[in-house]
């Protein structure tokens, strides 16, 4: 079942405007969820936010966001207040560039939405700018107030439609010369690189959403049925996958078995 648009507004290319809708390309709503119970009474456990100082909880209508300034010094910020910051980007998507698509790497790739057309009249406008991205390679990047923050997007063309991705903020990506510059340049044996290309070789498919499957809930979904059923909880069984590895003393022969493995696996 499509989800619901969680936002409508339009998306604006200088003079070409058409309304849109907004909603999640991902889900969670599959994941295996528990609440906190209390182990006595087996009722439901409710967090509250308490007063650090006085030791009461806090309505909900005197809960107020703080900007430390100081030492238990704060400057308080209204929710009218943090609404009323870029009004002009809460409701429309205006193109102000084009980029090359290949110039944004992965990493500051943030959240995927889709954003299809509201309108019948409007769609028209929305296939040609879509269309243009296409034929031109490029993305569009905009401003948009989304979880309570301005923040960047990219409309990337995507089948019929348009995938807006939310972006990571600057300061959010770390610099990766921080973790890799200390990594040592040094040629690799052309007969381990020959050994290596074949191995990847060897285990190319193409790709299936079946490949990111997630066993641990799968396994959470068979103790929770046993559990239904009475049964005891099933005991946890050592794979292969958790089984310690075997310390490598060559890698060439490391390689060289586990390409006779993997062919081997294909003739059976």
């Amino acid at each position: 079942m499509a989800a619901r648009s969680f936002w409508k507004g339009y998306l604006k290319l200088s003079l070409v405007t058409c309304p849109v809708a907004m909603a999640p390309a991902t889900t969670e709503n599959e994941k295996v969820r528990f609440h906190t119970l209390s182990r006595r009474t087996k009722n439901r456990v409710v967090s509250r936010y308490v007063d650090s100082v006085t030791g009461k909880a806090v309505d909900e209508d005197d809960e107020v966001k703080g900007y430390e300034r100081g030492e238990n010094e704060y400057v308080i910020l209204e929710d009218e207040e943090l609404d009323a910051v870029a009004l002009d980007s809460t409701r429309t998507i205006d193109i102000d560039m084009f980029v090359p698509r290949d110039s944004i790497e992965w990493i500051w790739f943030d959240k995927p939405h889709y954003l299809t057309p509201d309108d019948p009249v409007g769609e028209e406008a929305y296939s040609v700018i879509r269309d243009a991205m296409v034929a031109t390679g490029m993305v569009g990047i905009s401003r948009l107030v989304m979880y309570r923050r301005e923040r960047a997007v990219m409309l990337e063309p995507r089948g019929r439609g348009i995938v807006l991705w939310t972006l990571r903020f600057g300061d959010e990506v770390r610099d990766e010369r921080d973790y890799f510059g200390q990594i040592e340049t040094r040629a690799v044996e052309p007969k381990l690189m020959t050994l290596i290309e074949k191995l990847i070789e060897e285990r190319t498919k193409p790709w299936s959403p079946s490949m990111v499957t997630d066993p641990v809930q799968e396994k959470l979904l068979d103790i929770i049925a046993s559990k239904k059923k009475g049964r005891k909880r099933p005991s946890k069984v050592r794979t292969e996958e958790e089984a310690a590895p075997s310390n490598v003393i060559s890698i060439m022969d490391a390689l060289r078995k586990s390409i006779s493995q993997e062919t081997k696996a294909k003739r059976r």
